[in-house]
């Protein structure tokens, strides 16, 4: 089967790795156009393209899917099936073009969690529960027919990075699943309307640098959720003497407290907590503007409050 596949971050790459090592013949790769990144503006490329590089396959960088010469290109690699993982959303004219349509894999169990941050969300909302699904593109994002799913733990100290990861490997794995029984021809794709009601369906769309504030007038379950669920990236952040503070890592520490929400406590030594609705935050992995990223006892050595 001649597989094209389509992605951009590190997560994408475990699938595209899984795919080779299995002995599928990817005769493609679609990603990004390179572009420049951080202070020096240096040109990046793409993991997916770092990787394909390595491996000797063709890499295609379109700036607009829908451009005639991209088109051509992608039609004569007469693929039979092209896989998604973490690209853009794709035109009609491109999902459609294989004989077998286009496998996208998801980082959550759908229908929950549509949208482009899954893994943040979930977390965010206190899931003891995600996974991925494998399912058939059409016209609306993340709403194709299902085909096949794993489910995946949430331990109550993962984050974001760290069920990343977990999910990143589990979509590997149903992404080979789901091509053996392609090939088999075993798979029954199921629709999404039949599995929750829409009225139930919790959503993940895209999180901006505004929405990683902390409200520490929450309770601290809730308040812990979020900041773990935005660890390491985009990172919860709060402000300390007028400064933005990123927050990493915490502690729940649950009390009776008529101490006003936000009120930092501190012995300048050990410890460094907010308040809660219902308790303390304590801080032990953090990032003060315009320095390193630090524990909290190297962290109160060189500040004064």
């Amino acid at each position: 089967m001649r597989i094209i596949f389509m992605g951009t971050p590190d997560f994408a790459v475990a699938s595209l790795e899984a795919l080779i090592q299995s002995g599928e013949q990817v005769v493609a790769v679609v990603t990004v156009p390179d572009k420049p990144a951080g202070r020096g503006q240096k040109i990046q490329e793409s993991a997916i393209k770092i990787y394909a590089t390595q491996h000797h396959i063709p890499v295609l960088q379109p700036v607009k899917l829908r451009d005639e010469a991209f088109l051509a290109e992608l039609k004569n690699y007469q693929a039979d099936l092209q896989v998604v993982v973490a690209f853009r959303m794709l035109p009609e004219v491109v999902w459609n073009m294989p004989k077998y349509g286009t496998i996208n894999v998801h980082a959550s169990l759908l229908p929950q969690y549509r949208g482009a941050a899954p893994i943040n969300h979930a977390i965010i909302n206190g899931e003891k529960e995600s996974g991925v699904t494998t399912f058939l593109l059409q016209h609306e994002i993340d709403t194709g027919n299902i085909l096949l799913a794993e489910k995946v733990d949430i331990r109550e100290t993962d984050t974001a990075g760290n069920l990343h990861d977990n999910l990143m490997h589990a979509g590997a794995r149903t992404l080979l699943q789901t091509i053996k029984e392609l090939k088999a021809g075993t798979l029954q794709p199921k629709s999404q309307d039949d599995i929750v009601p829409t009225t139930a369906l919790k959503h993940a769309p895209k999180i901006f640098k505004d929405d990683c504030k902390i409200n520490w007038d929450q309770s601290t379950d809730v308040v812990y959720n979020f900041i773990r669920g935005l660890s390491p990236y985009p990172t919860a952040f709060t402000t300390l003497n007028d400064k933005v503070l990123k927050i990493y890592k915490t502690e729940k520490e649950k009390m009776a407290t008529v101490t006003v929400p936000g009120t930092v406590e501190t012995d300048q030594k050990n410890y460094l907590k907010f308040a809660t609705q219902d308790g303390y935050i304590s801080v032990s992995e953090l990032q003060l503007e315009g320095k390193k990223k630090m524990n909290v006892v190297d962290f109160l050595k060189g500040y004064r409050f």
